[in-house]
């Protein structure tokens, strides 16, 4: 069956780095476009980045220079490294797949940046 697990999310200071990776398995990876979103306390589920089949990027504004969409087909990996954390980057990461009519959510990872 179709899966997205999600690891790398903790706590790290204001500042910091840390990188998510997204394992998939179930369907054919290579050919999905695949996002990270995350979600507040409280607030909506927002996009954070978007990698296509072909490999073009795309980044919400507040995360552009600081984090970084990437995939390895060959693995079925999906990541994204994130630098130059804030407090207000705290949220669950949420990896998803995406190809008409078919879309898939992992169960996401926590990320706490702390001031």
């Amino acid at each position: 069956q179709v899966q997205l697990v999600e690891s790398g999310g903790g706590l790290v200071q204001a500042g910091g780095s840390l990188r998510l990776s997204c394992a998939a398995s179930g369907f054919t990876f290579s050919t999905y476009l695949m996002a990270w979103f995350r979600q507040a306390p409280g607030k909506r589920r927002d996009l954070v980045a978007t990698i296509d089949s072909d490999g073009s990027t795309n980044y919400a504004d507040s995360v552009k220079g600081r984090f970084t969409i990437s995939r390895n087909n060959a693995k079925n990996t999906l990541y994204l490294q994130m630098d130059s954390l804030k407090p207000e980057d705290t949220a669950v990461y949420y990896c998803h797949g995406d190809r008409v009519p078919y879309n898939y959510w992992g169960q996401g990872t926590q990320v706490t940046v702390s001031s």
